[in-house]
């Protein structure tokens, strides 16, 4: 259990002593808070990069009569069915249902439906985020399409993906960004430092 543990199940840090008895930290509370608001705006301006001729600074392109490539694809598996919004009302789906509160009711378009799961998620952000057991995973997806977004937004390239070993001889895949990790090997649990001081898997050559 994290009571044991003591830690923040999402950054590994040691969990102040306001903070007893929570699964999580306030600071990778108020993250999340601020990621989920962000989605609304974020996937509208996805829709606008869809717009024929329009390009990732804003402008128009001269003679363009189609959506920009090669993300378009990207931002049209963010945008539809199984999407950043369906994750995400899986999550408030999960919510509810350890709540014990009812179905959300229909809201509309996908549009309609995020800003109707945002509101919810959160909203109720200071209990998801110190009582609900499956937060880790829960932030972890809206941070990974929080994240996904805001690169095609802004025309940013993913984190750099590298490989350090484990104790046990695994590698695990991260990026600078990566706060924590666990091996799925041994069941080792690391933090951001100690992920830090892992030596570096060999490149290996194709």
């Amino acid at each position: 259990m994290n009571d044991a543990l003591a830690v923040c199940l999402i950054c590994h840090r040691d969990l102040r002593d306001y903070e007893a008895g929570r699964y999580t930290c306030l600071i990778c509370q108020d993250r999340g808070i601020a990621m989920l608001r962000a989605m609304p705006g974020l996937y509208d301006q996805l829709g606008d990069l869809l717009q024929p001729g329009s390009g990732q600074d804003g402008g128009r392109v001269s003679g363009s009569k189609t959506a920009p490539l090669p993300c378009s694809t990207e931002i049209l598996d963010l945008r539809s069915r199984g999407g950043l919004v369906t994750i995400l009302a899986s999550w408030e789906d999960a919510v509810r249902d350890e709540l014990g509160y009812n179905a959300a009711t229909f809201r509309g378009d996908y549009r309609q439906t995020l800003a109707g799961v945002v509101a919810f998620l959160a909203g109720n952000a200071p209990w998801i985020y110190s009582s609900f057991a499956a937060v880790d995973e829960m932030h972890d997806e809206v941070r990974r399409y929080h994240g996904q977004a805001r690169a095609l937004v802004v025309g940013e390239r993913p984190p750099h993906r590298f490989g350090v070993v484990c104790t046990c001889g695994t590698t695990l895949k991260i990026t600078l960004e990566t706060p924590g990790k666990k091996c799925d090997q041994c069941g080792t649990q690391y933090g951001l430092r100690e992920l830090q001081h892992l030596p570096l898997a060999e490149r290996r050559a194709a």
